[in-house]
């Protein structure tokens, strides 16, 4: 499997795959990357969370249908993961670089018909964060939060104190705790452990995420 710097426009729907089918369009809601491939490296099918990953090129990439690795000694590691999964085996590989960042993915075999012999590979994409902004973004929605709590709390969701929030910030210790305040209240939580775990746990949904091409 080759490496590549670039990558290709990818359209959804493609005339490939057909009308898009119900649970596809599921599959474009969720906020971790869903792709099929061929035991090659063929792409047959990416939600928009994988596509916008793949747009991305921090791992991979997509070039003449067929994804490429960024980084040289992956491609072994992609390959096997690949030929694993047509052999019916699940594999757990972490692709790219600490400088251009890393990803990891679960390789799984799918069968479109059950007596059939060979199997594609599911490729399902770690979320990129604990608390991935586009699910941080719709639960501040959903609970009225102002954008400036909004910030707030995707700090707190980083690990970060209040102290430390109000450095990053450039506001009093204060001004943070009584965000915090607000926060909890409009919330119904009893602290920010308890906020920031609700954060994490969030529905791995992406309303926001927009079909992006992939360079």
């Amino acid at each position: 499997m080759d490496t590549t710097t670039g990558g290709e426009a990818l359209r959804a729907p493609d005339a490939r795959w057909g009308s898009p089918a119900l649970l596809d369009l599921v599959l474009d809601e969720l906020a971790y990357g869903v792709a099929v491939a061929t035991g090659e490296g063929e792409l047959l099918h990416a939600n928009h969370a994988a596509r916008h990953e793949l747009g991305r090129r921090r791992a991979m990439a997509l070039h003449n249908g067929r994804l490429r690795v960024r980084v040289p000694e992956d491609a072994r590691v992609l390959q096997e993961a690949l030929a694993k999964a047509v052999d019916g085996k699940r594999s757990l590989i972490t692709l790219g670089s600490a400088e251009a960042g890393r990803v990891s993915l679960a390789v799984v075999p799918v069968r479109r018909d059950p007596a059939a012999g060979q199997a594609h590979a599911a490729l399902l994409f770690s979320r990129p964060s604990v608390c991935g902004s586009l699910m941080l973004f719709f639960f501040a929605r959903s609970h009225s939060l102002t954008s400036t709590e909004e910030n707030v709390l995707a700090i707190l969701c980083q690990g970060y104190s209040a102290p430390e929030v109000a450095e990053q910030l450039h506001v009093a210790v204060s001004t943070v705790r009584s965000h915090v305040r607000s926060l909890c209240a409009k919330t119904r939580s009893s602290g920010v452990r308890e906020l920031v775990n609700r954060v994490a746990m969030l529905p791995p949904v992406a309303p926001a995420l927009l079909c992006e091409a992939m360079h």
